[in-house]
């Protein structure tokens, strides 16, 4: 099939986030709950490709139907949960892989190791790339912390991706606190939480892309100017998505400049390898802290990342010559020429 042609694209999605068909021109999408869905809708269609949107929740029998009866070349895959269960969105991609249905994104086993983000971490350890000291708290057990794990500690869940319930009182200098806030994880969100060693440095995001040959996207970097000082540097869920707090407090993301040469040369290869560990395919971010000393700590591997224009992923890869067309257009070109084959 030629990479040009013409096709036929089912957008999945949280049905919650399903867009409208159109959408008028004097319309801020920045307050937009599905500004990313629409994007990629809007930027498919412009490319002249056919495309249909079908929002998911817990009914696979949408999907199967869909497929049936749209024939689609590829499935574009935004879902991020199923059964408003935040890992579920990997059986949603194992059960196209066993229809054999064409998607973009990340495989399913890719999607089990980054997901989590302690697995991540005991991963990484393993193959001796730095992440922080952390420990893991289940639910309905006694919280104590290890001794040898030294405050302060950033406490978020240990799956829910996108700065879900972090905010600054996340990070904790005492034990009281921890238990609180490892309570709070636990009862809010219904996850189990990480405490992870606060890392003082500098904010990094690189993405990749890729199923075999790899390609790293220029480092891009959360700068936060005007924030009080003492106060933790840490993308809070406010931080994400609140665009009066990131005015308030001067809070940007862009290209990361200057950075020491011995960093810049370290860090494509760095990521490339992580990828590979992980099993990752299609499209990811890397979350990492930079320290003064110039030493990398991985923070999160994030397959499948927010893609909506003017996003962190596709600015890194317009600064690398991509527009955000022909990005998503080189992710579909990924999830068509990938086969569950080339990982074992």
């Amino acid at each position: 099939m030629s990479r040009s042609r013409k096709l036929r694209i089912l957008i999945l999605m949280d049905e919650t986030f399903m867009p409208p068909d159109r959408v008028e021109e004097s319309f801020d999408l920045t307050t937009a709950k599905w500004k990313m869905e629409w994007d990629v809708y809007a930027a498919l269609c412009n490319l002249g490709h056919e495309v249909r949107k079908l929002g998911l929740r817990d009914d696979l029998g949408k999907l199967r139907d869909a497929l049936v009866e749209f024939e689609p070349h590829i499935a574009f895959n935004l879902i991020e949960d199923f059964h408003d269960f935040r890992i579920f969105d990997q059986h949603v991609v194992s059960y196209l892989e066993l229809v054999q249905q064409p998607y973009t994104g990340c495989n399913p086993r890719g999607l089990t190791l980054a997901r989590d983000k302690a697995l991540t971490k005991k991963i990484m350890a393993y193959h001796r790339i730095a992440v922080p000291a952390f420990a893991v708290f289940p639910k309905r057990r006694k919280i104590v912390r290890p001794k040898k794990l030294e405050f302060p500690l950033l406490v978020k869940s240990v799956n829910v991706e996108g700065s879900v319930g972090i905010a600054q009182s996340s990070v904790v200098y005492d034990d009281q606190k921890l238990k609180e806030r490892v309570q709070f994880i636990h009862e809010s969100l219904g996850t189990y939480a990480i405490a992870e060693q606060y890392i003082d440095g500098r904010e990094l995001y690189v993405g990749v892309m890729g199923n075999l040959r790899l390609r790293t996207f220029p480092t891009w970097e959360m700068i936060f100017a005007n924030l009080p000082e003492g106060v933790p540097r840490i993308a809070t869920d406010r931080v994400k998505t609140s665009h009066a707090y990131q005015q308030r407090w001067g809070i940007v993301s862009q290209r990361a400049e200057p950075l020491p040469r011995c960093v810049e040369e370290q860090i494509p290869h760095l990521c490339k390898r992580i990828y590979r560990i992980l099993g990752l395919t299609g499209y990811a971010r890397l979350d990492f802290r930079l320290t003064a000393d110039n030493q990398l700590y991985l923070l999160e591997a994030n397959p499948n990342p927010q893609i909506a224009y003017g996003e962190d992923f596709a600015e890194s890869a317009e600064a690398d010559g991509l527009s955000y067309g022909e990005l998503l257009q080189q992710i579909m070109n990924l999830g068509l020429s990938y086969s569950p084959d080339i990982l074992v």
